[in-house]
C-alpha cells in the first residue's frame, strides 16, 4: 500500500505534536486531559473574532441545568432557522470554550444563530448522559425560549467527532418524536457514526495522525456506550426519514470510513445528501485552523455548501406553501 497523501502544513503540525515533551492524552486522567485540550486552543485555532452576540445561556437538562452559548452575527433577527452545535472530544473532553472559534465561524458564514451545548461528559457522566442532554437541548431551542431571544422556525443539527455522533442521534430522536419545529438539515463533521464495526481507516490511521487507537480506546473506556444501541452507535438504527445531510470527513482520520458509510447509507435511503472529504487532512481540523492553515478553506467551503443547501430547502418550503 502506498503512503497516503499528507498536506505539507498537516505534516508540519504532526511533526510538532510528535516532538512536544508532554504526556499523551490517554496517559492523563479526564480533568487533566480537558485542561490540556483547552490549553491548546489559542495555539492551534483561529481567534473567535467579532460577532454581534456571544451570550451565555442556561437551559433545563434531564439531570439539572446545562450551560450553552449563543453566537450570532446579528443583534436582532426575524424568525428563521438556528444551528444547535454539539462539540467533539470523545464524550470526555471539549466544551463550549474549545469550540467557540469554530462556532463563531459557523455563525458568520451561515448567517444563522448557533447555540453550542455543554452536555455532560464521561467518566463522571457515562452514556447515555450525553445523548439525553443533547436531545433536551435541541427541544429547548426548538421551543424558541425567551432566554434565546430568537424565534426559531427550524433546526440545523451539527457537531464534530463525538458531536457528529450526537448530531445523528439527536436527529433520530427528533424524527421519532418531533420537536416544536422540524430538523431541516444535519451537518455531522468527521462523525463517530458506526462504533460497532472496525473499518479499514481505523487500522490505516491508528497511529501518527493525532487521533490514535490508544486515545479512542481511552474515550471508549470512559464513556462505556452500548455500541449495539443506536444511541451508542447511530448506524445501528434506522436511517429512514432523517433530514437532508452534509457529511464532512478528513482523509487521514481513523473515523473517515464511518463518515463515508453514513453518507452512503443516507443516499441509499433516498435522503438528499452531500459528502465532502478534506483530502490530506486529519481528525479535528475545524479546531486546528491556525496550526493547519489549509483547514480554514476546508471548513469554510463546507459551510458555504451547507448555506446553499439551506437556501434551496427554504425555497422549496416557500413553493410548497404557495401551492397549498
Amino acid at each position: 500500500m502506498s503512503d497516503p497523501f499528507v498536506r505539507q502544513d498537516v505534516r508540519t503540525f504532526l511533526d510538532f505534536v510528535e516532538n512536544v515533551p508532554a504526556p499523551k492524552m490517554h496517559e492523563l486522567d479526564a480533568p487533566a486531559a480537558r485542561k490540556q485540550y483547552l490549553g491548546m486552543r489559542d495555539l492551534a485555532d483561529l481567534p473567535t473574532g467579532e460577532l454581534a452576540v456571544v451570550r451565555d445561556l442556561t437551559l433545563p437538562g434531564p439531570a439539572g441545568e446545562l450551560r450553552a452559548q449563543l453566537f450570532d452575527a446579528r443583534a436582532e433577527r426575524v424568525p428563521g432557522p438556528a444551528v444547535v452545535f454539539f462539540h467533539g472530544g470523545g464524550f470526555v473532553i471539549g466544551d463550549i470554550d474549545t469550540h467557540a472559534p469554530a462556532c463563531a465561524e459557523m455563525a458568520r458564514t451561515l448567517d444563522l444563530p448557533v447555540i453550542s451545548i455543554d452536555y455532560r461528559l464521561a467518566p463522571e457522566h457515562r452514556w447515555p448522559a450525553a445523548p439525553d442532554d443533547c436531545e433536551a437541548a435541541a427541544r429547548w431551542v426548538a421551543g424558541s425560549p425567551e432566554a434565546l431571544g430568537r424565534s426559531v422556525t427550524g433546526l440545523v443539527l451539527s457537531g464534530d467527532s463525538a458531536g457528529g455522533s450526537l448530531t445523528i442521534i439527536t436527529a433520530m430522536a427528533l424524527r421519532d418524536v418531533p420537536a416544536a419545529v422540524p430538523v431541516i438539515a444535519q451537518f455531522p463533521i468527521y462523525p463517530a457514526a458506526d462504533m460497532a464495526k472496525e473499518y479499514p481507516s481505523f487500522r490505516e490511521f491508528a497511529e501518527g495522525y493525532l487521533l490514535t487507537r490508544d486515545s479512542m480506546r481511552w474515550f471508549d473506556r470512559a464513556y462505556q456506550a452500548d455500541v449495539n444501541d443506536p444511541r451508542g452507535s447511530p448506524m445501528q438504527g434506522s436511517i429512514e426519514g432523517l433530514p437532508p445531510a452534509l457529511v464532512l470527513t478528513a482523509g487521514l482520520d481513523p473515523l473517515r470510513d464511518q463518515g463515508r458509510a453514513y453518507a452512503a447509507a443516507l443516499i441509499e435511503a433516498g435522503i438528499p445528501t452531500a459528502y465532502r472529504e478534506a483530502k490530506g487532512n486529519i481528525h479535528g481540523f475545524i479546531t486546528l485552523r491556525k496550526a493547519i492553515p489549509s483547514s480554514q478553506s476546508d471548513y469554510r467551503s463546507a459551510l458555504l455548501a451547507l448555506k446553499q443547501m439551506l437556501a434551496e430547502a427554504e425555497g422549496e418550503r416557500v413553493m410548497e406553501q404557495a401551492a397549498r
